[in-house]
């Protein structure tokens, strides 16, 4: 492993710590700024839209003018937002500050191709679950102590913490190394991508994966709290525990044939939402969180499959377009979740097993067909 990859580990230990510190309690602090369960659905869905805007763009850009002045800029935005959400005084000021932190997703598919050129000898699944293990490994810590400091000084003090290790986290980013921009030539224009019908195929069953997987996420902090009656730190913990469930599954999926490995992520997450939708004690939602760690597994995965059947030379572009696929899907997902609770908070969870289910389905039927088997992996590689 080279030292830029070592680098851009440490960087997004950091991050990872800050972001899962505040994240997890979104929905909560939204709820005491004044919005209800539509609103907060609405929000969060503004959010997914902030997320969305700029992938294709900023791949394409990456491909083009090189990928390190895109993670600066990415880093640098999430350092200012973070300041701003932490003053923020009202509902509009802090979703104004929040969507603009949401922006800064456009920095995965550049930082999902820098990753990809700098594995060295190790596959694409497992330098991507890699890296992403490292992220959610700094986040392990993070819901805990940000559930102690919301219940005991607040939720402002929550993004105060973030704001500071983001700060570190730019810091570190700043020493790696620029890669070559690869030229592109009329055989490897960006037009080819279009034209790839695997891709465009994935694509499709990737967007149906990622609204089932993300349905029953958004509102579970509101579901715990007010249906089951946990605390800001008993939710905390939950969120710690699926920060190691995606470490621990991250690290042994990426052994693992990617297809197969995106099929047994999107198990798990439907096995969350229905021991959430079934379960009423707390070591049940204990295993619930660890299990949701298939998500981002799942979802790194599937990027590496994607890498597998495109040009290299547009990896940031068919990066940028997956994950603006992906992001949708946090548009959408939200707002079927906030008219679902609004009817009946466990309905989310009913609704969600039955989506996954039939994604898992169709992902492993359409896969497995001819144009697909021609993509013949071993274990750890794509």
């Amino acid at each position: 492993m080279n030292r830029d990859l070592i680098l851009v580990a440490i960087s997004l230990f950091a991050w990872g710590f800050g972001e899962s510190a505040f994240l997890a309690f979104q929905p909560l602090y939204l709820q005491q700024l004044g919005a209800d369960p539509i609103q907060i659905g609405g929000i969060l869905g503004a959010f997914g839209i902030a997320t969305a805007l700029a992938h294709i763009p900023a791949g394409y850009l990456a491909d083009r003018f090189g990928r390190r002045p895109i993670l600066w800029s990415a880093w640098g935005i999430g350092v200012i937002s973070t300041w701003m959400m932490a003053f923020a005084n009202n509902l509009i000021g802090f979703t104004i500050a929040m969507l603009l932190y949401g922006l800064t997703m456009f920095v995965i598919a550049p930082l999902n191709s820098y990753i990809t050129t700098a594995r060295g000898n190790w596959s694409v699944g497992r330098a991507l679950t890699f890296v992403s293990a490292t992220f959610h490994a700094g986040a392990i810590v993070g819901p805990i102590i940000g559930g102690a400091i919301g219940d005991n000084f607040g939720f402002r003090y929550i993004y105060i913490l973030a704001g500071c290790l983001f700060l570190a986290s730019f810091v570190t980013i700043i020493f790696i190394r620029p890669q070559p921009v690869e030229v592109k030539t009329e055989t490897n224009s960006s037009k080819n991508l279009f034209l790839n019908s695997r891709y465009l195929v994935f694509l499709g069953i990737f967007f149906l994966a990622s609204v089932a997987m993300y349905l029953p996420q958004p509102l579970s902090p509101n579901y715990l709290q007010n249906q089951k009656e946990l605390s800001l730190i008993q939710i905390g913990q939950l969120y710690s525990i699926s920060e190691f469930g995606i470490v621990v599954l991250s690290l042994v999926l990426g052994l693992m044939n990617a297809r197969f490995g995106y099929l047994i992520g999107q198990l798990g997450v439907g096995l969350f939402a229905f021991l959430l939708w079934r379960g009423n004690i707390f070591p049940i939602y204990v295993l619930a969180y660890f299990l949701l760690g298939g998500y981002r597994a799942s979802r790194s995965l599937a990027t590496a499959y994607i890498s597998f059947i495109i040009n290299g030379t547009n990896l940031g572009l068919a990066y940028g377009i997956s994950e603006t696929i992906a992001a949708s899907a946090t548009v959408i997902a939200p707002i079927i979740a906030g008219a679902l609770y609004s009817q009946n908070p466990s309905s989310i969870y009913a609704t969600s097993v039955i989506f996954i289910s039939c994604s898992i389905i169709i992902n492993a039927l359409v896969t497995s067909t001819r144009p697909f088997k021609k993509i013949q992996e071993s274990p750890g590689t794509i």
